[in-house]
């Protein structure tokens, strides 16, 4: 095996005893330094945008929160012209955005926004571990770099424009599936994610598949705990939502056609008119993209544990112990592995999902991690470059300015393919992921470790 990272007697172990120097202190204070100056002009932008092009989605969950504290119905509120928007999450996630209405416009558009970036600094910990590991005492600075460029990704800047909750609910969720030893309920993270948006209840699915039910459990426990304490609190509003509001989907939530929806429904619904042909399509893509989808987050999965394995004296993971993968003694390999699972999960819940907005695929930041692992290995970062380059442009939208009745066919056609990039992407990258990835990093196991014999076909190991 090569030298794992984080291990025992690491750099990366043995500079955190050297941290609070003065020159940690100036690593830190440049790594915060990268950041402030990265995300400067996305924030003045968006913050110094026209009044009701700002943060429009924060204001839905003000209009939700405000709603609640003088008793009017949630499902009935619009916000204000021009946008009308309606609010169409569970009612939990209301009452989570009530202390938002209780302080001024502009302090809660700051206050979200920074607690946007916090929850953008906790996903990259997570999505880029072991390579801000391997740069010990720099680490610091190592994450500002990185979440400086991952927030100049096209869905992360969508994320700031609207105020929207996907980084929260990406945060949750990587730091339940990725965190070698909790000290929560396993699945309780994704559980509050689940009561807060439904799209993260993939994650149900993708822990009772790879044998962690007591992850499942404490998820659809808590989602359910929040939930009916909610019923308890607001029955008619909560009436209104599982029985009526949720129930009208995409009459809620916006054209399931128009190009920022790069679920594969969108993508269906851009190229076939509304009927039972278009249905049933997006049925059979949807159903083979789930089984397809979710085996391969198996498989890369058990490959993290295969990767445990390999080590002598650790034995293969079991049951609900599978999380073990994410061992810091197991190296970077078997973390990447363990990454590229949780990321092919969440961009399933963008792809499988009726309506998979871009702000949605900020999931595309794990899958980067997951290529770029420890950084060693040159043509995983070639990868993980080219991806991290293609979503830094609004390619959907280029697509739409080669669309319309003035331009030739040739036009419109590859204007409706590059109107899909997001959403093709992402299926490849569940792809790039699961088989190439997975292939890659089990075959290098095999040629690092020469010492084990191969054993035929048939035959009992000595």
């Amino acid at each position: 095996m090569r030298e794992v990272s984080g291990g025992r007697g690491t750099d990366a172990s043995r500079s955190g005893r050297r941290w609070g120097t003065p020159a940690d202190l100036l690593i830190l204070l440049a790594g915060i330094a990268v950041v402030a100056v990265a995300v400067t002009p996305v924030v003045s932008h968006w913050l110094g945008n026209q009044p009701d092009q700002r943060l429009v989605d924060l204001e839905v969950y003000r209009d939700g929160g405000r709603a609640l504290l003088r008793g009017a119905p949630l499902y009935d509120v619009l916000t204000q012209p021009p946008q009308f928007l309606p609010f169409t999450y569970p009612p939990f996630a209301a009452v989570l955005a009530v202390p938002f209405t209780l302080m001024p416009w502009r302090a809660a558009q700051w206050t979200w926004t920074i607690l946007l970036y916090v929850a953008l600094a906790v996903s990259v910990h997570y999505a880029f571990r072991d390579l801000i590991r391997r740069t010990g005492r720099w680490a610091p600075l190592t994450l500002g770099v990185l979440v400086a460029a991952m927030a100049w990704l096209d869905p992360v800047r969508d994320q700031i424009r609207f105020g929207q909750v996907g980084l929260f609910l990406l945060a949750l969720c990587l730091a339940d599936c990725c965190t070698r030893s909790t000290r929560w309920p396993r699945g309780m993270l994704v559980g509050i994610a689940v009561a807060i948006k439904l799209v993260p209840g993939v994650f149900l699915i993708y822990f009772l598949i790879t044998g962690r039910r007591d992850a499942a459990a404490n998820a659809l426990f808590t989602a359910a705990a929040a939930t009916l304490g909610t019923f308890a609190l607001l029955p008619s509003d909560s009436a209104d939502y599982w029985f009526g509001a949720l129930l009208q989907g995409g009459d809620r939530t916006g054209a399931v056609d128009g190009t920022t929806n790069q679920a594969i429904n969108g993508i269906v619904a851009r190229i076939l008119p509304e009927g039972p042909a278009r249905s049933l399509v997006w049925l059979v893509l949807v159903l083979a993209m789930a089984y397809y989808g979710f085996k391969l987050a198996r498989r890369a999965t058990y490959g993290a544990d295969a990767k445990v394995g390999s080590i002598p004296g650790t034995g293969r993971v079991s049951g609900t112990d599978h999380l073990a993968a994410a061992d810091p003694l197991a190296g970077a390999d078997a973390y990447s592995l363990l990454l590229a699972g949780v990321a092919i999960t969440g961009l399933l819940s963008v792809l499988l999902s009726p309506v998979g907005w871009i702000h949605h695929l900020v999931w595309m930041i794990a899958g980067v991690g997951a290529l770029v692992g420890d950084g060693r290995d040159t043509r995983r970062c070639l990868f993980a470059a080219a991806a991290w380059t293609y979503f830094l442009f609004p390619l959907p939208w280029w697509g739409t300015k080669l669309i319309g009745p003035d331009h030739s066919l040739f036009s419109v056609f590859w204007g409706r393919v590059v109107q899909d990039a997001f959403g093709a992407a992402a299926i490849a990258m569940v792809l790039l992921l699961g088989i190439w990835l997975v292939n890659r990093l089990l075959h290098a196991s095999v040629r690092e470790d020469p010492s084990q014999p191969e054993v035929e076909v048939g035959t009992l190991a000595p």
